[in-house]
């Protein structure tokens, strides 16, 4: 399987569903977040991805990186 940094939006999507039902305690967590996005990446690939997601998410905490504007993105999305 190749390794792959590009996400696509359902991945990511399917990624973050996946990270409410495996915590950090599940057994084989990894390994079961791979198979949730459809077996496409690495676990390597996933615990970038996750490694990622948690410095975003510490930059906007910290109030060094804007907040999206969802209602913007779901307009462009669905053509609203």
């Amino acid at each position: 399987m190749a390794s792959s940094d590009s996400w696509t939006f359902e991945e990511n999507e399917l990624f973050e569903d996946a990270l409410a039902v495996f915590d950090e305690k599940a057994p084989d967590r990894w390994s079961k977040l791979v198979a949730a996005v459809g077996g496409t990446k690495t676990e390597e690939d996933v615990k970038l991805h996750f490694q990622r997601l948690v410095d975003d998410i510490e930059l906007i905490e910290s109030g060094k990186w804007p907040m999206p504007d969802y209602k913007d993105e779901y307009a462009l999305r669905h053509n609203h």
